[in-house]
């Protein structure tokens, strides 16, 4: 018989004072997405606004305003991390102790991985089963800069390959990369192009993979729902100028009815 533990645990972990909305994003596009239990770790001041914004989703705290400890206790499968996060000191000494003493799957996004790139020496620290979302830019401080598109393409799947992970590299035609194969995202449009939107994916990718699925499976259904949302959204009713990251969510279920509709006829 199935129930809500059927479908995995996802634990959200970031946001500080001011950047609360991004782990609300995260989180209800993680329950969204169908992980049967979505968690939340943020700093005390995210507390009564998770509680009210998400009551699905059940939250512990770190310090004041901004994680430090990550000594949270929920037992998820999957823990999605990084988004509204920060870079202060503190939070980035935490950050990389957390790394090295915690072996669970994560997806790995936002100001954890500019933290990262600040302290290379945390990639040796990246568990088993990892994707990492960068955009361009986090992408750049992390493997430096390239002359064009096919010296990217290499930046992409050496780093992959070096560090044992799937790099999810965002932009106009999101590229997949387990590190051998590079797969390009054909769903999407530049509504995507609003703030949240990359917390909303890796959202929806802690929930997949909290579900069974592998890190390279969540990556390419993950990106592609987010995609086919914002195009439905367009198809339909939105206009582009006009979208927010809070509608991926809402289109979410029709993208992902089409696949399912699609997958009983083929």
């Amino acid at each position: 018989r199935q129930h809500k533990g059927t479908f995995g645990h996802t634990l959200i972990m970031g946001g500080s004072f001011g950047k609360i909305g991004a782990v609300v994003l995260a989180a209800r596009a993680a329950g969204r997405v169908g992980s049967g239990l979505v968690s939340a770790y943020v700093p005390k001041c995210g507390y009564e606004i998770l509680q009210t914004a998400v009551p699905e989703v059940m939250t512990e705290v770190d310090n004041e305003t901004a994680l430090q400890h990550f000594n949270y206790t929920t037992k998820a499968n999957v823990i999605g991390i990084g988004m509204g996060l920060g870079t202060d000191r503190e939070t980035a000494k935490g950050f990389l102790e957390f790394l090295k003493k915690d072996p669970k799957p994560k997806v790995i996004d936002a100001d954890a991985l500019n933290i990262l790139a600040k302290y290379p020496e945390g990639l040796e620290y990246l568990p088993e089963k990892v994707v990492l979302t960068p955009h361009p830019k986090e992408f750049e401080r992390l493997a430096g800069s390239w002359k064009n598109d096919y010296e990217k393409l290499e930046k992409a799947r050496d780093f992959a390959k070096k560090h044992r992970c799937i790099l999810i590299l965002k932009g106009g035609h999101t590229l997949i990369t387990d590190g051998l194969n590079l797969y390009f995202n054909s769903t999407g449009n530049p509504a995507l192009a609003t703030g949240g939107s990359g917390d909303v994916l890796t959202g929806m990718i802690s929930g997949l993979m909290a579900q069974g699925y592998s890190p390279l499976e969540a990556a390419l259904l993950g990106v592609y729902l987010h995609g086919r949302a914002a195009d439905i959204a367009v198809e339909k009713e939105q206009c582009e100028a006009s979208f927010l990251a809070v509608d991926i969510e809402k289109y979410l279920p029709l993208a992902m009815k089409e696949l399912k509709r699609r997958n009983r006829h083929d």
